[in-house]
């Protein structure tokens, strides 16, 4: 069993309708071109230090599909339903509050960090 999380590189004062549309396009399989934004590339690039998404795959590994997904704007997860992906939520929301990302949770199809606060969710609606 896993559930998905998905870091994106947002202006603090994105709308949630942009975020909809964002979360809609990092969604589709067509992904933007461009140069990567620093903060997805320092977010990734610490992740993988503690939990990296290439072989070799350590059985402990948190993730139930790797390589992530990344794009220039997005780092998309798929983690275990376990003890070992509660940790790699931990460093997740540790790491993207840290580099100023936001944290976009399908499953309850809420966002947090938007406006750079960390503490609370906001739902995206329908």
């Amino acid at each position: 069993m896993s559930f998905d999380l998905v870091v994106l590189a947002v202006e603090p004062a994105t709308s949630l309708d942009d975020m909809r549309r964002m979360i809609e396009h990092c969604a589709s399989l067509v992904h933007r071109d461009g140069e990567p934004d620093p903060r997805i590339i320092g977010f990734y690039e610490e992740l993988q230090e503690s939990l990296p998404d290439h072989p070799p795959y350590d059985r402990e590994s948190p993730w139930m599909s790797a390589p992530l997904a990344v794009g220039i704007d997005h780092v998309s997860m798929s983690i275990s339903h376990s003890p070992r992906g509660t940790k790699a939520v931990q460093a997740v929301c540790q790491l993207a509050e840290r580099h100023g990302l936001v944290i976009y949770d399908p499953q309850g199809n809420e966002v947090t960090g938007l406006d750079l606060e960390y503490r609370t969710t906001a739902p995206l609606g329908d």
